[in-house]
């Protein structure tokens, strides 16, 4: 008889990590019941999200199988896996997972509960050699509540007599409890008296322990399988206490597997129907796996929150002090994924993420780098693009006749307060969309005029013109010097392309009169030391793609297509399923050569999601043939269960780390952002034109080609030139009075400042009187306490 003690020895265990990235599905029921949220992988339960879906509470939940003459195996690393959903649409799963020695197979259903939080496992256990009582099957179950692995408790216990496995972290509480009766159960400490180390070992559990305290813990229980009794059903449930997680797995239990399925796919399949009919034949169920990907992302308590996957890349090389992953909302992320949700036919979300990013926008106007969904930044990055990219949410939202009337009127001021940051911050970002280096880049530069153009429509229906003027007027000064900070053309590279020049990925962060992309050099992250920086002209980037996406140059403009021409000549790959993309030159943020996981420096990968981003370029040059083609390759990229990862593996296959040519990397899968990607494509060639480009760009810069008729002077931007016959104009903070002079203080003008609706103060400064050579001198004499500023400042007129 097993040996029953109070403690478990061995505390704390060894270090905590998290588990798998590449996910094989997601799931959750669609149920405000139901705050939960599962993920698969390798034939387990993986991260179980409670009460949020940015709160990880497990680090994974599987069986060990033990039998005769020392028998053991362990399902996530023994079998053989197939993973399929029950139906179409309806994020329910299979999971047959068959011993590699051919001795047993396990059959399992998982969903969680509609009516409350839970997660049920039906299982069925089949010996394929001998017979069930030959076999021992233990659930195994390594709890990580609240984003965190060490300082957990798990012990033993029971609830309303009925025994149960219980654990608690940070204020949250699970308990495991099965159909049949537990026999032996144990909690201990990870890697030194848990179950897996004391079966791997031993083969048996003895001692039992009734409690692991403060500590990386893991509890077992034996499943009571016996002849005619091959079914059990395991619940998983979570509360704000014990007794509340326990009563949520005795009520499942109580319910059923059966019931719980049923509400479960009618929750689904009703939400579904819903949607725009973009399913093909060729692609199968591709599309009502994206859907599924997006809808199963979002928060069931706070409305318009979608964190950007329910992973962490490379999870199992990574511990307690990665508390995100990425379970995190990225404002981005959030509005691409909105714009899936509208193409899909979902107004509703897409108006709900709508209103969430109103609601955590911060005072200045921008956005969090990234957050959890109660609005708190993680990241302390800023990003122009994500200051943008809700505003532009706005436009496609107004255009499509979703926000309208007053609606619109209660989303004005968050579009006045982001559009006035731009103005004030802009055009360079402190941080490019892959959240590394910061200047100029052609990406955000795209985002921030589309935002600028799209903000004056909606302002100038709010009745506000002089706001929409001004707005308009910033777009154009930026637009037209796109080339100034962006064009570049090292000799060696356009001579074996054969082009003029090309757009870099980005330029470094000067003064708008000074900053371009021929000279400097452009910091590489993740890299060794020798590949840490390379020249700025030498460092491209398909990004530059996203001047035709939003309306800012037209397909056939020829410096695009010269630009075309040097990404695919040094970014693009041929992969099994087709060419994919690497993010730019010299990226590190990938597995290292050897395959082994990103930890800080590494190698790049190519991305699925920029196949849809060139596919929509493809249509929006008039070539719906080639952008179905990369449709085809962007699918053919998702895993076998249809998830899209962020990474696709490069090189020869390393089957010792699961990485095979052109399958899924150990990045994040799925990737929500990707799913969103393929919904918008899909939407995009069903509609014969790009979902969401934004017409007021194309209008002005690639019909009219509208100029601008001046330049930008602020204190964050001191310009030294302008050219001959450009107004120049003074943005200030405070009120002011402009000191200011053609003729080198011969005599001097006195002009006060125009407050504008953006909490900022405007002038401007006719130099069509100079010359080049000349130059126009000004001070500042502040309105408040009648303070001068004590500098002068200069800015020469130079030849146009």
């Amino acid at each position: 008889m097993a040996t029953l003690i109070d403690f478990a020895a061995g505390a704390p265990g060894i270090p905590a990590r998290w588990t798998s990235s590449a996910k094989s599905g997601v799931g959750t029921a669609l149920s405000a019941s139901s705050p939960v949220w599962f993920t698969l992988s390798h034939g387990i339960l993986n991260e179980v999200y409670y009460p949020r879906c940015d709160n990880a509470c497990i680090r994974d939940h599987g069986l060990l199988i033990t039998g005769p003459d020392g028998y053991f195996s362990e399902e996530k690393r023994d079998c053989t896996t197939v993973t399929s959903q029950l139906e179409v649409g309806v994020p329910a799963f299979q999971l047959v997972n068959t011993s590699n020695d051919g001795r047993y197979r396990i059959d399992k259903q998982v969903i969680s509960d509609p009516a409350r939080a839970s997660v049920l496992q039906r299982i069925t256990f089949t010996p394929l050699v001998g017979k069930l009582s030959d076999y021992l099957v233990y659930a195994l179950l390594a709890p990580h509540l609240v984003n965190a692995g060490m300082n957990n408790c798990a012990w033993i216990g029971e609830q309303r007599d009925v025994p149960l496995l219980f654990a608690s972290g940070r204020s949250r509480y699970l308990a495991l409890g099965c159909s049949l009766p537990w026999r032996t159960r144990s909690a201990g400490y990870v890697g030194q008296s848990d179950g897996y180390h004391q079966l791997s070992n031993n083969g048996v559990i003895d001692p039992q322990y009734q409690r692991a305290d403060d500590g990386n813990v893991a509890l077992i229980g034996e499943i009571g399988f016996s002849e005619g009794k091959n079914t059990a059903v395991l619940a998983l449930g979570f509360g704000q206490s014990e007794t509340e997680a326990g009563s949520h797995v005795l009520a499942s239990l109580r319910d059923g597997f059966d019931a719980a399925l049923q509400a479960y796919s009618a929750n689904w399949q009703a939400w579904q129907e819903s949607l725009q009919p973009l399913d093909r034949q060729r692609g199968g169920k591709a599309y009502r796996v994206s859907t599924a990907v997006l809808a199963t992302h979002r928060a069931a308590d706070r409305p318009g929150a979608v964190v950007a996957s329910l992973s962490i890349p490379w999870g199992a090389s990574k511990g307690d002090d990665d508390l995100g992953g990425y379970h995190l909302v990225w404002p981005r992320d959030l509005v691409e994924t909105a714009g899936g949700f509208l193409a899909a036919g979902d107004d509703r979300e897409a108006l709900a993420i709508l209103q969430y990013l109103r609601e955590v926008q911060l005072v200045s106007g921008r956005w969090p780098q990234n957050l959890w969904l109660d609005g708190r930044p993680y990241w302390s990055g800023v990003q122009m693009d994500e200051c943008a990219f809700p505003i532009l949410l706005a436009d496609l939202l107004h255009r499509r006749d979703h926000l309208t009337g007053k609606l619109l009127d209660r989303f004005i001021p968050m579009i006045r307060r982001a559009a006035g940051y731009i103005v004030a911050n802009g055009p360079a970002t402190n941080q490019d969309r892959w959240e590394e280096d910061g200047g100029y880049s052609p990406f955000t530069l795209a985002v921030e005029v589309a935002a600028l153009l799209a903000a004056a429509d909606l302002l100038e229906q709010s009745g506000d013109a002089a706001a929409s003027q001004h707005l308009r007027e910033t777009a154009d000064c930026w637009n037209e010097q796109i080339e100034d900070w962006t064009y570049a053309g090292d000799p060696d590279i356009c001579a074996a392309a054969g082009v003029a020049g090309y757009y870099v990925r980005i330029s470094g962060n000067d003064i708008t009169d000074v900053a371009g992309a021929n000279e400097g050099q452009t910091p590489i992250r993740n890299q060794i030391t020798d590949k840490s920086r390379l020249p700025t002209r030498d460092v491209l980037s398909p990004d530059a793609l996203a001047l035709v996406r939003f309306g800012l140059r037209a397909p056939d403009d020829p410096r695009i297509l010269d630009t075309i021409k040097v990404i695919d000549r040094t970014l693009r790959v041929e992969l099994p399923q087709g060419p994919l993309w690497y993010r730019y030159t010299g990226d590190g943020y990938g597995e290292n050569p050897d395959g082994s996981p990103f930890d800080g420096i590494g190698q790049g990968r190519a991305w699925p999601l920029l196949a849809g981003e060139r596919a929509h370029y493809e249509l929006a040059a008039g070539r719906p043939e080639a952008a179905e083609k990369l449709l085809a390759t962007l699918e053919a990229s998702a895993s076998v269960e249809g998830l899209l990862p962020e990474q696709s593996w490069d090189a020869a296959d390393v089957p010792e780390r699961e990485l095979f040519w052109g399958r899924p990397t150990g990045s994040a899968m799925p990737l929500v952002w990707a799913h969103a990607e393929h919904i918008k494509l899909l939407r995009s060639l069903a509609d014969g034109a790009v979902f969401d480009m934004p017409p007021q760009t194309v209008a002005r810069y690639v019909t009219r080609k509208t100029p601008s008729t001046l330049r930008i002077w602020r204190f964050n931007n001191q310009l030294s030139h302008i050219p001959q016959g450009k107004m120049l104009r003074l943005i200030v903070a405070e009120p002011a009075i402009a000191h200011w002079s053609l003729d080198g203080w011969s005599s001097a003008t006195d002009t006060p400042t125009s407050e504008t609706r953006f909490g900022s103060h405007v002038l401007d400064l006719d130099t069509s009187l100079l010359a080049p050579g000349g130059a126009v001198v000004f001070t500042f004499q502040w309105r408040d306490g009648q303070r001068w500023e004590n500098t002068d400042f200069e800015v020469h007129v130079i030849a146009k």
